[in-house]
């Protein structure tokens, strides 16, 4: 028999219940580096290294997830990305 002992963990139904979304913006021939990270920036809160980052796996990957979260919290945020140019979907 182990000596380990086991742990039993908790989850409120409030978390069982919520479903993380994410924000996926996708490659286009549009927009430049510079405008994809200031926008991830000024709209995600991204650090600028990971605006840059993520500017460079939507270019070379052809999307990336930028921001996780509950609908209500990204859909203004998709929004806004939408609004700059970019293109995004909440996924």
């Amino acid at each position: 028999m182990s000596t380990k002992e086991k742990t039993k963990q908790r989850i409120s139904l409030k978390e069982a219940t919520s479903i993380n979304n994410e924000i996926v913006v996708y490659n286009d021939d549009v927009n430049t580096f510079d405008h994809v990270i200031d926008t991830l920036i000024r709209v995600c809160s991204h650090r600028p290294e990971q605006a840059e980052q993520c500017a460079l796996i939507v270019h070379y990957n052809g999307k990336c997830t930028v921001k996780t979260g509950s609908f209500d919290k990204l859909k203004p945020q998709c929004t806004q990305l939408i609004e700059a140019g970019l293109s995004a979907e909440i996924v």
